[in-house]
C-alpha cells in the first residue's frame, strides 16, 4: 500500500468512525476496541470452589441452551433487518417519496434559495416564499428577538418584531443566505432519535459546522460562500432521510412481525422478537454505503436553477478521486472533513497521525488549517441593525 492509498483509506476509516459517533461515543468506542479502564481486574483471583460433575454437566447444558437462544434471536433479528433494507432499497427508487414524506422538504425553501442566489434578488422577491412557511417565520421571529439584536438591551423596553415581513428586512439579504439553510437543515434533522441519544443535536452540530468550514475556504480564496455553505449544509441530508426512514420502518416491521408471529402461534420467534432493539451498526452502515448517494438525490431533487450544487454533490456521493471533483465539491469535502475531525477531536476519538493523514489527503494548506482553528464553527457571526 503506497502512501497516497493509506491516506485514503484513513481517510474513509475516520469518516466510518465519524458515523460510529454519531449513534453514540460507547459504540464508536466499541468500533475501536477501545477497552475501560474499569472492566480490567489487575488483582489476583480469587480462588474458586471446584464444580461438583453433576454440576459442570448442568452448566454445560445451559451453555448450550443459551447458546441455541442467542443464535435464534440473532437470526430472527437478521430476518428482521433484512426485510428493512429491502424496503428501504425500494424507497431509496421513489425519491419523491423520500423528499415529500420522510424529510417533508417543501418547494418553498429550493425556490427561496434560488431567488437568494440571483443579483435580481430581493426582499420582495422571497418575502411571500417564507411567510407561507409558519415554522420558518416563527424561526426567524425568534431569531430577530434575540437579545444580540435588539437595539434596546432593557428586556422591559425592547421592542418586540411580531411581524415576519418585517424581520426579514431587518435581516437583509446577505444574513438570510445563512440562516434559510441554517432553519431549513435544523427543521429537517429528525425531531426524536430514540434509543439514539443526542443523534438530533450532533446532526445539526456537524451539518453547521461543514457549512460554516465550507463558506470561510470559499471566502478565503476569493470566491462566494453561498454555494459551499449550502452544500456544507445540505451534505448530510440522505443520512437524515435514512434515520428517519430506518426508526419508521423498524417500528412498522417489527409490529408486523410480533403480530404474525402473536397469531400464528409461534412463541419463541414472539419472545426473540422482544428482544430486538433498533442496532446501531445496521443503520451506521447504511449512512457509510447510502447516504451520500441519498443527498445527491435528494439535491437533484430540489431542482435548483440558479444554485449549481447537485453535480458537486454528485462527486462526492461517487467518492471520485480528490483532484478530479469539482472545486465547489474539493472546497466541501474540506469542509466536511475539518467538521468531522473537530468532532471526533472533541470526543478524544482522533490520534494526531490520523489526523495529519486527513489533512494530507484532503491536501490541505497551512493557511486553511490556521483559518479554521479560530473560526467558531458553530456560530453564523452575523451582523444586524435594527
Amino acid at each position: 500500500m503506497n502512501k497516497a492509498t493509506k491516506q485514503k483509506w484513513q481517510a474513509e476509516m475516520l469518516i466510518g468512525r465519524f458515523h460510529d459517533l454519531l449513534l453514540g461515543q460507547q459504540f464508536a468506542q466499541q468500533q475501536i476496541g477501545y477497552i475501560h479502564t474499569l472492566d480490567v481486574n489487575y488483582g489476583e483471583p480469587l480462588p474458586v470452589r471446584k464444580l461438583l460433575e453433576v454440576e459442570q454437566v448442568a452448566a454445560k447444558a445451559r451453555e448450550k441452551q443459551d447458546s441455541r437462544n442467542h443464535q435464534f434471536i440473532a437470526d430472527v433479528n437478521a430476518d428482521l433487518h433484512q426485510q428493512i433494507e429491502d424496503e428501504i432499497d425500494k424507497c431509496m427508487d421513489n425519491v419523491e417519496y423520500i423528499y415529500k414524506e420522510i424529510i417533508q422538504i417543501q418547494d418553498n425553501i429550493p425556490a427561496t434559495l434560488d431567488i437568494l442566489a440571483v443579483k435580481s434578488a430581493s426582499v420582495g422577491r422571497i418575502d411571500p416564499l417564507i411567510t407561507d412557511l409558519h415554522w420558518l417565520g416563527e424561526e426567524i421571529l425568534k431569531f430577530i428577538n434575540l437579545p444580540q439584536y435588539r437595539p434596546e438591551k432593557d428586556p422591559a423596553k425592547a421592542v418586540r418584531v411580531d411581524n415576519p415581513s418585517l424581520a426579514l428586512r431587518y435581516i437583509g439579504l446577505e444574513n438570510l443566505k445563512l440562516i434559510v439553510p441554517t432553519f431549513s437543515l435544523k427543521h429537517w434533522t429528525p425531531h426524536s432519535t430514540a434509543p439514539f441519544q443526542m443523534l438530533k443535536r450532533k446532526l445539526w452540530e456537524t451539518g453547521m459546522a461543514a457549512g460554516i468550514a465550507s463558506r470561510s475556504l470559499a471566502e478565503e480564496k476569493g470566491e462566494d460562500g453561498y454555494k459551499p455553505f449550502v452544500l456544507g449544509m445540505f451534505h448530510g441530508l440522505g443520512n437524515m432521510a435514512l434515520i428517519r426512514l430506518y426508526l419508521r420502518l423498524f417500528d412498522a416491521l417489527w409490529e408486523k412481525n410480533s403480530r404474525e408471529a402473536r397469531e400464528n402461534g409461534n412463541k419463541d420467534r414472539h419472545t426473540a422478537l422482544s428482544e430486538i432493539k433498533p442496532e446501531a451498526l445496521f443503520l451506521r452502515n447504511l449512512m457509510v454505503e447510502k447516504g451520500a448517494r441519498l443527498s445527491c438525490k435528494l439535491i437533484e431533487h430540489m431542482s435548483l436553477k440558479y444554485l449549481p450544487i447537485a453535480q458537486a454533490m454528485h462527486d462526492i456521493a461517487e467518492n471520485k478521486p480528490f483532484d478530479e471533483c469539482l472545486p465547489l465539491a474539493q472546497t466541501v469535502l474540506k469542509g466536511r472533513a475539518y467538521s468531522y475531525y473537530k468532532f471526533l477531536q472533541k470526543h478524544t476519538l482522533i490520534e494526531p497521525d490520523e489526523a495529519k493523514a486527513l489533512f494530507t489527503h484532503y491536501q490541505f494548506s497551512g493557511k486553511e488549517l490556521k483559518l479554521l482553528a479560530s473560526t467558531s464553527l458553530q456560530n453564523l457571526q452575523l451582523r444586524i441593525e435594527r
